[in-house]
């Protein structure tokens, strides 16, 4: 869901797009040039102050589910070539320390989206665009017409995960097993309907699944209660004591304050090829 793709330009930011190399907008940290393996395979690169969660905390479980297609597109992402979470290095040992906080009662963060490219936020907008595409309604958006997608806010040209420091994530007890990834929209139930009818990933109960288009995915709804208020309170408690903001429309989106990269979207593939320079 992109409600997080922010609308940038109203903003006073600036998106960068690096052909070749990584350029920093106005008033950001310049982004270093490429290796030379890497320019000569045409492969944009990522700052070195970009890292692969797997190498700062191998114990979080990733989900990346744009590297597959069970997502709201129905398709693999453009520029998802491999099931990564890329992230600034203070966001990712941020995210081990709240790790270390929820490990003693028995539970694990999972992350579904980390760093995001331009490119694929380029891939939401012309899905959006196509209203004769809904084989993903019944599951991501039973009650939000496609053609208000832009207008709703739940797509827009540019997201704060270009920037690196944002991530989408949720809780699951440690060891848990999700179910088999679907290949088609899920026959039954839609991603706000009780837990037994979602399709099943292993994670707590938040009230609705990840990337719902939906009101009830807004963090606070008070149509949130019981166990499910319970395990969003505890996912914000837990990221918010590590520098972490939650964006109230989605209660799985958090950004790691500061920002490294505040001004900055970068559009290198999410790969271990865009870390060639580390």
């Amino acid at each position: 869901m992109t409600r997080r793709a922010l609308p940038a330009l109203a903003l006073g930011l600036s998106f960068v797009a690096m052909p070749l190399t990584l350029a920093a907008a106005p008033g950001a940290t310049a982004a270093p040039s490429m290796t030379t393996s890497a320019a000569a395979q045409g492969h944009p690169t990522a700052p070195p102050e970009i890292v692969a969660l797997r190498d700062i905390d191998p114990t979080i479980v990733h989900e990346i589910r744009y590297a597959t297609n069970h997502n709201f597109v129905g398709e693999r992402i453009d520029d998802y070539r491999a099931p990564l979470c890329l992230l600034t290095r203070p966001a990712a040992e941020a995210l081990s320390r709240a790790q270390d906080r929820l490990r003693p009662q028995g539970l694990t963060l999972k992350v579904y989206d980390c760093y995001r490219p331009q490119g694929a936020v380029d891939h939401f907008v012309r899905w959006a665009e196509n209203l004769d595409d809904e084989q993903m309604k019944s599951e991501f958006y039973p009650r939000v017409e496609k053609s208000r997608l832009f207008e709703d806010g739940y797509i827009a040209a540019k997201s704060g995960h270009s920037r690196a420091s944002t991530v989408d994530l949720t809780i699951q007890p440690i060891g848990a097993r999700p179910g088999p990834t679907p290949h088609s929209p899920h026959p039954g139930g839609s991603c706000f309907g009780p837990l037994a009818d979602r399709v099943p990933d292993a994670s707590l109960d938040m009230g609705t699944a990840f990337d719902c288009f939906d009101v009830l995915s807004h963090t606070a709804n008070p149509a949130i209660t019981g166990a499910a208020r319970a395990h969003r309170d505890l996912l914000v408690n837990v990221l918010g004591a590590e520098g972490f903001t939650n964006l109230p429309e989605e209660w799985w989106h958090f950004t790691h304050k500061p920002e490294l990269f505040p001004t900055t979207f970068f559009d290198f593939p999410v790969s271990r090829a865009s870390l060639a320079k580390h």
